[in-house]
């Protein structure tokens, strides 16, 4: 029996699609999402630039803390509240980030909140990879399906490139 790598080629790109459907849509929807993080307030909260200076900031993570806990949406009490703290030192502005999915944006030099808003984009980042679910749906279901969408792209550029090669490999037709 002969094998042909064009029908072969055919049925793995065929059961693949099947197979890596609904994860690699939620892959792909979530990162539609995480490309507009940055244009969609409603995704990620903008920056709100603060007083920028060139010396060190004048208020201390105390008291951004301080300053923090006085919006209680946020739901930060104290350092275990905090999940990290982005500092953006051109901007005049520390982004502490809550554990409830909240961010305030403290000035770095006068201790004002100059926002407070939900963050959902670490929440899409999370469905995004997988990690959302679990540990064991991030590397048992999303990564076979990012190796098996790379396994359907190779094979896909295959079977639109080979008729193209055929073509020019035949000799034309003398009139």
């Amino acid at each position: 029996m002969k094998l042909n790598a064009k029908r072969l080629l055919r049925q793995i790109h065929y059961w693949l699609s099947l197979a890596v459907a609904i994860p690699a849509g939620v892959i792909f929807f979530a990162g539609i999402f995480l490309m507009l993080k940055k244009e969609v307030a409603w995704i990620q909260p903008p920056t709100v630039s603060g007083i920028v200076s060139d010396q060190m900031p004048q208020v201390s993570f105390d008291q951004m803390v301080e300053a923090a806990r006085a919006h209680p949406e946020a739901q930060i009490q104290s350092w275990t509240d905090i999940d990290r703290i982005d500092l953006r030192v051109g901007k005049g502005v520390a982004k502490l980030r809550a554990v409830s999915g909240w961010e305030v944006q403290v000035d770095t030099n006068t201790g004002d909140v100059l926002n407070v808003a939900y963050r959902r984009s670490d929440l899409i980042e999370q469905i995004h990879d997988g990690s959302f679910f679990s540990d064991a749906v991030k590397l048992y279901i999303f990564l076979p399906t990012g190796i098996l969408l790379i396994l359907m792209w190779g094979t896909g550029l295959y079977l639109f490139f080979l008729p193209r090669f055929r073509k020019k490999k035949r000799p034309k037709p003398q009139s």
